[in-house]
């Protein structure tokens, strides 16, 4: 054999030997093999990837279904030309028209290009539920991703801190302590070991004086809260973690009264006791009392709304819904943040399984986390059900390693829980831009995005 075809050899084996490193990013399908021709010749080099053009993949599609639940969970699906598609879901109790409203954004584009197609739709995202549907954008494109490339999404976010992502268990209040605890231990028998109640004005309305002519409790009415709190750690054990919910009276003075009444019971966290925004109010109350205080499942973004309670230190634990937050990447860097100073993170998270699931794969890669809500259990068999494997077992919910966000829908158990008629029907009348156009930014034909200050035309621009 001459030298010149021993080199060519060698060159070969290297090349399909850096071809087989990079496996496992392309997962290899049964699809018909590829005839390259090299060398005068074709020759056939064996299944491929039919997500293996990256470069020519472009969203064609976004659609959406609403299943009813005790909060509606709004489920987008975003389709490409490839045949990957991305599952995402706006915040509990939003609205679908919130992400579809974004198509004209999206449509054309490469769903690879995950921060400018972001940077595209956060203009039109917000505080409260205004920031669904950017956040659903984002899991859509995360799963699609992760599904061309053959990685989970947390690995798409950073590395993986931990296999299970733990649950607590919002629970139904009552006046009634017994009757209480027993809900609670219900809990701790189906294998959560994270607890949250709801302490309100309503759970010691029945009690003398236990309210002032506002509905603000009193001293009397904060010690009957006690004796709730009291009968849920019997129930659960006082060592395990319990966070609070309902008791915000909505100002500085009386919060931190109630903190103060608290204080004993040493509490994960009690939670939304001032406007999330009210970073002020609420330094004054942390300074004021050594129970952990908890706020921010309404705010959307780093600068936009948590950065201020963090660089503040105005909270011990941020509390943001990845729903309204901006899911996954604007999550992350919001909980990052967090760590650099000092403040942990717990999820607000009222979903569906796919919602949880993208959660948990934020929550995989942080190392403040604490835990993540669960608000499904009172129905919680059919919500297992939406998706075709369980996602909760124990109080966890398991890491997947598998591409993309690691979870499908169970179309027939969907669809006998949708709150319209209809499955991911097409939606035309998203197909033109209805939305208001941000201050300064150009007119003509969409998609523009704003680029360090400046809007682009991606059709004549090089960037």
């Amino acid at each position: 054999m001459s030298a010149r075809k021993k080199e060519m050899g060698r060159r070969e084996a290297l090349r399909w030997a850096a071809v087989a490193a990079l496996g496992p990013i392309f997962k290899v399908t049964e699809e018909s093999a590829l005839a390259q021709r090299r060398g005068g010749g074709r020759v056939n080099y064996g299944p491929i990837n039919k997500y293996s053009a990256p470069s020519d993949l472009r969203i064609t599609d976004l659609r959406a279904v609403t299943v009813a639940a005790n909060f509606d969970y709004p489920i987008i699906r975003m389709d490409t030309n490839q045949g990957v598609y991305g599952l995402g879901e706006v915040r509990d109790g939003g609205l679908k028209g919130s992400a579809l409203v974004l198509k004209p954004l999206l449509v054309g584009r490469n769903p690879l290009d995950i921060s400018g197609l972001l940077r595209t739709c956060r203009p039109f995202a917000g505080h409260g539920r205004l920031g669904g549907g950017y956040s659903a954008i984002d899991i859509c494109l995360h799963d699609i991703a992760g599904k061309v490339f053959g990685a989970p999404i947390w690995r798409l976010l950073g590395d993986k801190k931990r296999d299970r992502v733990r649950l607590y268990c919002d629970t139904t209040g009552t006046s009634n302590a017994k009757v209480y605890g027993e809900r609670m231990l219900k809990r701790k028998q189906a294998g959560f070991t994270y607890f949250k109640m709801d302490i309100t004005s309503n759970w010691v309305a029945d009690k003398p004086g236990a309210l002032d002519q506002n509905r603000i409790m009193t001293d009397k009415g904060l010690a009957y809260a006690g004796e709730l709190i009291a009968a849920v750690k019997d129930a659960v054990g006082w060592d395990a973690p319990l966070a609070m919910d309902g008791t915000g009276p909505g100002n500085v003075k009386d919060a931190i009264r109630y903190a103060r009444s608290f204080e004993k019971f040493n509490m994960a966290w009690v939670e939304d006791m001032l406007r999330w925004s009210d970073w002020r109010g609420y330094k004054e109350l942390r300074d004021a009392t050594t129970t952990k205080i908890l706020t921010g499942e309404d705010a959307f973004g780093l600068e936009e709304g948590f950065q201020p309670l963090i660089d503040n230190r105005a909270v011990d634990v941020i509390h943001p819904d990845p729903g309204t937050s901006g899911a996954c990447r604007e999550t992350k860097r919001i909980s990052d943040y967090a760590l650099k100073n000092g403040v942990g993170v717990a999820f607000h998270m009222a979903g569906s399984p796919v919602g949880s699931m993208a959660s948990a794969h934020v929550a995989a890669t942080l190392d403040n986390f604490l835990a993540q809500e669960c608000h499904a259990l009172d129905f919680f068999e059919w919500w297992q059900k939406l998706v075709t494997k369980p996602v909760v077992e124990n109080g966890h919910i398991a890491v997947p390693d598998g591409p993309g966000l690691g979870v499908e829908l169970n179309e027939p158990v969907v669809k006998e829980h949708l709150r319209y008629p209809g499955y991911f029907e097409p939606t035309p009348q998203f197909d033109e831009p209805i939305l208001a156009m941000p201050p300064g930014r150009p007119r003509g034909p969409w998609p523009h995005y704003n680029v360090d200050g400046k809007w682009v035309n991606e059709a004549t621009s090089d960037y």
